[in-house]
């Protein structure tokens, strides 16, 4: 029960994860998260589709991140490597979420999608059935280099982000305030969601106690 409990949590997370990526994408004349930036350049340059070249990249960073430390690389990692990619890319095909209109309500449906990823990240990450490819590259490195995870994560995403750019990705301003919008949101639900599960966890231990005991 609890295994499909976790189960459940982390498809609904990666789902509202992507569903969230994906609203970002539709108003990304304002600029999109750093990774984002990377994989709409990588897809205007080259070509295939920008849930592609999230597939792309997330399997480079688990093959470098099996190399520094396997620990972090689970079922899970490989699942959000490839599912993420593929949702994103479901939505966009789809195309049910509002086009930019170039007025105030498109910064209102931007902070939307930021807190919808927050919230989706929060909720997949709770069911620790496997860190995401980018979570566990940039943990690796820590372990690796003996650096802290923030230290890692600000010059890892700023390398992404000039690479982004230089190949004329979507940077404006809401690439430079995603952090401080999604990671609270991403930290709260993280948080409620985990204790969520620990509290069924405690239950459920309880009840197959008290049968045996019967």
């Amino acid at each position: 029960m609890i295994r499909t409990i976790r189960w459940l949590f982390y498809l609904a997370g990666l789902i509202t994860f992507s569903y969230g990526i994906t609203i970002a994408l539709k108003m990304q004349y304002l600029g999109v998260h750093p990774w984002d930036v990377l994989n709409v350049a990588l897809y205007e340059k080259v070509g295939l589709t920008i849930g592609s070249w999230a597939i792309i990249i997330s399997i480079f960073l688990i093959c470098v991140s099996l190399v520094l430390d396997k620990s972090y690389v689970k079922l899970g990692t490989f699942l959000n490597a490839i599912l993420v990619g593929a949702f994103v890319d479901l939505f966009l095909l789809i195309d049910f979420l509002p086009n930019a209109s170039h007025t105030w309500t498109d910064y209102l449906i931007m902070i939307i999608g930021i807190i919808t990823m927050g919230f989706g990240g929060g909720l997949y990450n709770s069911a620790e059935i496997g860190a995401g490819p980018r979570d566990g590259f940039m943990l690796s490195i820590s372990d690796k280099f003996g650096k802290s995870v923030g230290l890692v994560r600000i010059v890892v995403e700023t390398i992404v982000l000039l690479i982004g750019l230089l190949l004329g990705g979507p940077v404006f301003l809401f690439t430079f305030i995603f952090t401080f919008v999604q990671s609270p949101v991403f930290a709260y639900t993280f948080k409620k969601f985990k204790a969520f599960i620990v509290l069924m966890e405690k239950r459920y231990d309880r009840h197959q106690m008290s049968k045996s005991s019967a």
